[in-house]
């Protein structure tokens, strides 16, 4: 099922199931994941959950293999028509690179005939989910100490 499409040269947009990954891979998106998650933001959580072992990774990397952008999601217990992501980051902000990754995450989800893609997003971001096509679905709520609200968006 591992994907990879040159963007442009040097950069390349992943889908890797867990065991697809690369140990290369598998450090270098934890490394981005704690580069952002814990040193810029300052949320302290055990990332590595388990539920990476069951998880699409869908990333971007660089021409020195660095992941530059990345999510994972999974299908969730209860329903069978959605994938739920998280773990959203991308080194550049601001660049679009966000958006392509959502966009990526939407085409594999109606590939795998998935009908919605939902998250647990934080309320700082709410905004750039919105201008991608998410819509609030929950009232506020705490996770991890920052504030957070359910987000979904049909394909």
């Amino acid at each position: 099922m591992s994907r990879e499409r040159a963007k442009e040269k040097g950069i390349y947009m992943n889908i890797k199931t867990f065991e697809e990954l690369t140990t290369r891979e598998v450090y270098e998106i934890l490394k981005a994941r704690c580069s952002v998650f814990v040193m810029e933001q300052n949320i302290h959580y055990l990332d590595m959950d388990d539920v990476d072992y069951r998880s699409i990774h869908i990333f971007e990397t660089d021409e020195d293999l660095n992941v530059t952008a990345y999510l994972r999601m999974y299908l969730p217990d209860d329903d069978p028509d959605t994938y739920l992501f998280g773990r959203v980051l991308s080194v550049s902000r601001g660049s679009g690179t966000g958006r392509k990754l959502l966009e990526e995450a939407g085409r594999y989800a109606v590939s795998m005939g998935k009908k919605k893609l939902m998250c647990d997003a934080q309320k700082q971001s709410m905004g750039f989910y919105e201008k991608c096509g998410f819509e609030r679905v929950s009232e506020d709520f705490i996770e991890a100490g920052i504030p957070h609200l359910k987000m979904e968006k049909w394909l």
